[in-house]
């Protein structure tokens, strides 16, 4: 008869051993959850800037013509600091103003406001927008952005 048991001692190794293994792969499990976990909820948590840049004056402004203003917009590259410019409408109605990106939703061209027709058109494809934004004809599948506004001492404000 073949003894298969095996001495106190490999037992006890054995477990030494198998909680060993136990406990780095709980720590590798545990690093890689914090890593991934972090880069995919940090977006979210992370405090957006609210940036206010001026626009252009209110008095400047025709009632509910969508007016083209360029904005000049600052960001850290790095070590540099790059400025962008990005064109909004401004639409006074009233005593409110709208702002609306000038970039049709479809493939991203810069539309323009068409006097005659009353309407935003993108000379890409063929969008057509009302003076709200919304997609009147054409592919754009989205209306055109909206950017929040306000009125500082005569002042229109666009947050970007």
């Amino acid at each position: 008869m073949a003894a298969t048991d095996s001495s106190p001692d490999e037992h006890g190794r054995r477990r030494f051993l198998g909680g060993v293994i136990t406990t780095i792969q709980t720590l590798i499990g545990t690093t890689l959850g914090v890593v991934l976990g972090g880069s995919i909820l940090s977006p979210g948590l992370a405090r957006r800037n609210e940036n206010w840049l001026a626009a252009g004056s209110v008095a400047d402004l025709i009632d509910n013509v969508p007016s083209p203003v360029t904005i000049r917009v600052a960001r850290e590259d790095g070590y540099s600091q790059v400025v962008d410019r990005q064109v909004v409408f401004l639409i006074k109605n009233g005593d409110d103003v709208t702002a609306l990106s000038s970039t049709c939703t479809h493939l991203g061209c810069r539309v323009s406001f068409d006097v005659a027709s009353q309407e935003l058109r993108c000379p890409c494809h063929g969008g057509v927008f009302d003076k709200t934004g919304a997609v009147k004809s054409g592919p754009p599948p989205a209306p055109l952005a909206t950017f929040p506004t306000r009125i500082d001492d005569g002042r229109v404000l666009v947050q970007v």
